[in-house]
Formats: C-alpha cells, structure tokens, sequence
C-alpha cells in the first residue's frame, strides 16, 4: 500500500513538474517566435521606406517643366487619357504582336485621313459624247480601265438617247473590271448664252468641255479628253502631271503642231492663239479649284473676268473667226494668259499629223506614244491604218483574257500590213509604250503572286 501510495506521489509531481516545464518553455519561446515572424514585415517596411526615398529624390531632380505640367492639365480638362483619344494603353509585346495596325486606325484621329485619302484614290476623267459616239467612247473608256491603277470617277455628257445606253453597256462589264470605277451621266447643258448655239458648235456638243469648271463645282481636278482617244499606258501618269503644275498653271496641253511651217494656227489662224502653233484640245488636264478662282485677262475689259463670265463674250467677238469652235475659245484664252497653261510633250496627245507628214513628234520615237488620239475619223475609215489597228484590238479585247496574246500578239501581227503606210512605217511608236505598260500589268499580276514568300 504504502508502495503503490508513493508510486502515485511520484508520477503527480512528475506530471507537475513536465507542465510547468512547458509552460515556463512555451512562454520563453513566444518572443523568439513573434521576432521571427516580424523580421521579414521590417524589412519589407525599410526596403519600401528606401525605394520611396530614391523616387522623392530623382522626381525632385527631374521635376517637370511649366509646359510640361499645362500639357498634363489641359489633357486632364479634355478628358484625355496619357495614352491618346480612343488608344488603349500600352500592351506587352506578345499581347499586341498580333495586330494588324494597317487594318485599324490607332485612334479615332487618323479615321478622317483614311477616308480623305481613300477619296483622293479616285481620278477623274470626263468626255462628252454626241450622235453615233457610244462605241467609240466605250472603247476609250476601257482602255483607260485596262492599264491604269488608281480607281476612276467617269464623268460622262451625254445626249438623253445614249444616257441609257450608257448606262447599260456599262453595268454589263465584268465585276473585276466595275470595281475600278464609278460613273455619273450627265445632260448636256450650258450655263449661259444659246445652248443651241453651243451645241452646234464646231463638232456636236464640243463646247461642252468649256463648262465643265463650272458643272462639276464639287470636282478638284479633272483630265478631259475627246472620244478618239485612247490610253496606251495607265491614266494615273498623266495625272501626276498635275504635281507639276507651278503656282500660277490651271490647265495643261500638247501643242497643236511641232512644226510651225505645217501647222494650222501659224499659216490659216486669223484670232490670237497661244505660243508658235496653238495647243490642241483633245487631251486637256485641268484643275477646275484654280479655274474657278482666276481672274482672266482679256482684250475685252482691264480687270479681268472670271472663267464663267468670260466665255460667251469671248464667243460673240470671235464667232465669225474661229474654226475649230472651243479650241479656238481656248487658244485666245491662254493667248491672253499664257503663265497658266502647262505644255506637255506630243506623246501625250499623239495624232496623225504627227507621222502623216512624216514623223514630227520625238518624243514618241524615243518613250512610244502614251495616248493616242485618233482625230479626221482615222479609226473608221483607212486612212491612216496605223490607228486602226490599235482601235479594233481594244475594241475587241476580251476583258479577262490575257493581254499578251489577246490584245498585244494581234496588234503586233496587224501592224505587219501597216508598213507600207506614212504612220505604220514607224510600227515602234504605236508598240513601245503598250508592250511596256502590258509587261508592267503583267508582273504586278502575276509576277509578283507566284513569287514565293521568303
């Protein structure tokens, strides 16, 4: 008994003694835990307090410049974000690698130069067609679509029974070929003095080309050109020529003749006529913004007279001297104001009389003719079969089949019997510049797609 009594003493002040060592240990271990846990807190505290330190010190070395902070204040007012109106802000790199930033504007501030500069794609190009003109103005058209890169705006005068013809021919082209173009018809209409008059004019309905500053208010820039005309290489380099203008040229020409002892204006003219052998119409590049606004000089009043108000004056003092009707009225317009009209080369408006008397026009023996320009009915009779031949193979070309050998091998063939004529003897002023605008349409076409990706 006595035993089993001091095994129970010794167990309970065993059992006493392991609590209070315990507990006496727990308590001494508490702050050496409590340190543990709030050592990495300090410094994480003391490494902020130093980063805050270093930034209060490089911002009060670097402190932003009184227009600096307007800036930062004025896009605040504006409600602009740092990053621009409608730009989200900066992306990592991979986040942003996949966009395209040719297919989107960036902001909402590029939106109106797209469209500004999708309506300058467009060039435009006017003709005025009267009585049987409807094929042969077609056809003009055409070749202006088969070579040329830039879209066209057609502006088309017309008289009322072919504006539907028009209209339906032209909707009938292939979608490939309609998708590089816009049309607008237009009655034919003069502004002042007698519309029949006017209509008579020379050729029917020539001087229509006279009002057409005043017709199309809204148009900046426009080629005209006469139905016999046929684009032998893209509309779009005849139309750079306007960046040559200088600051005081509205409209641009090719001379009438090069040589002034066979030209009409120098021996049979008996009104003013600009430079040494006049300028010829047929081809006509105009920017109608400076038209409208010039003031023309004139040997009627000293002051001058607006384009509007000048032409039928202009008309009734020479009426019974002129010729060639509106290209006469153009001739003493620019007799008179010299300093407006740009010249450029006989290539550009290339016409029989440059090879009938034999060749008189260097710049086509040297680049080949550009446009040609098929007046005195050549490419209807056989006259000059020269012309013909180019004519006929325009004319006749299937849209989508291949240029080479549809429309180039059968001018080149044809022009086999042309030789012995006064304009087919020179077979390279009419093939040069065609066979090298064909190539060029070819490689951009087709070169370039099948060429495989590096």
């Amino acid at each position: 008994m006595r035993i089993h009594c001091k095994v129970v003493v010794i167990a309970v002040c065993f059992g006493v003694f392991l609590l209070l060592y315990f507990w006496g240990g727990n308590a001494a271990d508490d702050p050496l835990l409590k340190e543990v846990g709030e050592e990495p807190q300090r410094q994480r505290q003391q490494e902020k307090k130093k980063k805050e330190e270093v930034v209060e010190e490089e911002s009060s070395n670097s402190s932003p410049s009184p227009s600096e902070l307007r800036r930062d204040v004025a896009a605040k007012f504006a409600g602009k974000s740092s990053a621009g109106v409608g730009v989200r802000p900066e992306e990592p790199r991979k986040e942003r690698r996949g966009v395209n930033a040719k297919s989107k504007p960036r902001s909402n501030v590029a939106q109106p130069v797209s469209k500004r500069s999708r309506a300058e794609e467009f060039m435009h190009l006017a003709v005025v067609a009267c009585g049987n003109r409807l094929d042969e103005t077609l056809t003009m058209v055409k070749s202006a679509l088969l070579f040329s890169i830039k879209k066209i705006k057609f502006h088309i005068f017309a008289e009322d029974p072919l504006a539907p013809q028009f209209e339906e021919r032209l909707n009938q082209w292939p979608r490939g070929i309609s998708a590089k173009f816009q049309f607008s018809i237009y009655p034919i209409s003069f502004s002042v003095g007698n519309a029949d008059e006017w209509k008579k004019l020379f050729k029917p309905c020539a001087a229509q080309r006279l009002f057409l500053p005043v017709i199309l208010k809204d148009v900046d820039s426009l080629l005209y050109v006469d139905t016999d005309v046929l684009f032998l290489r893209p509309m779009d380099d005849i139309w750079s020529l306007l960046k040559s203008f200088n600051k005081t040229q509205l409209a641009a020409m090719a001379p009438e003749h090069e040589v002034p002892k066979i030209g009409w204006y120098s021996r049979f003219a008996r009104h003013p006529f600009y430079g040494v052998t006049g300028v010829n119409s047929g081809v006509m590049l105009m920017n109608l913004t400076r038209i409208r606004s010039t003031l023309f000089k004139n040997s009627m009043i000293p002051s001058g007279l607006s384009w509007e108000d000048l032409l039928h004056p202009l008309y009734q003092k020479y009426k019974n001297h002129i010729t060639w009707g509106d290209q006469d009225l153009l001739n003493i317009i620019f007799h008179y104001n010299p300093e407006c009209l740009f010249i450029f080369p006989c290539q550009w408006n290339y016409r029989p009389d440059h090879c009938m008397y034999g060749s008189n026009c260097k710049g086509a023996e040297e680049e080949g003719v550009s446009i040609l320009h098929g007046n005195r009915g050549v490419y209807h009779d056989d006259k000059q079969p020269a012309f013909k031949v180019v004519y006929d193979a325009i004319r006749d070309f299937p849209f989508e089949d291949n240029m080479f050998q549809s429309l180039f091998y059968p001018i080149q063939t044809k022009f086999l019997d042309t030789v012995n004529t006064l304009c087919g003897r020179i077979p390279q002023v009419f093939l040069k510049q065609i066979e090298k605008t064909m190539r060029k349409v070819f490689e951009d076409k087709v070169v370039r797609h099948v060429r495989p990706h590096k």
